[in-house]
């Protein structure tokens, strides 16, 4: 089951931001402007687009969000990987992404020393 939920985010995520797939949304919502006025507006051709918009928003917002998080543990790992291996990283960089707010607002701060004690104050304003 987690092999094809993995699959269909997957190809999901790769259709949805392809070009084609804003050109067959565009398609869809005009044709359904188009059939406006023979339908006269009515209650339930603006219902139609209303539940077709938010069930299909509201499952594809699943299926990208696992893909998300998928792409972020690897990049995650790819990243402790390289701190692991560099000469001179800080260890206690790996998992980073488990530290607390605190934790992380603190680690924050120290880089903003680190980085003022070399004269690197970033772009002038």
């Amino acid at each position: 089951m987690r092999s094809f939920f993995r699959v269909l985010s997957d190809r999901t995520a790769t259709i949805v931001g392809s070009p084609w797939a804003f050109v067959a949304t565009a398609v869809v919502t005009l044709a359904w402007l188009a059939v406006g006025p023979w339908c006269g507006y009515s209650d339930t051709w603006q219902l139609t687009m209303n539940t077709a918009a938010s069930q299909v928003t509201f499952l594809i917002a699943f299926l990208l969000q696992s893909t998300q998080n998928r792409d972020t543990r690897a990049l995650h790992l790819k990243l402790d990987e390289l701190l692991r291996t560099h000469q001179g990283a800080r260890r206690q960089l790996i998992k980073l992404e488990e530290w607390s707010d605190a934790d992380l607002e603190a680690l924050r701060h120290d880089f903003e020393r680190l980085r003022d004690a070399r004269g690197r104050g970033g772009p002038a304003g």
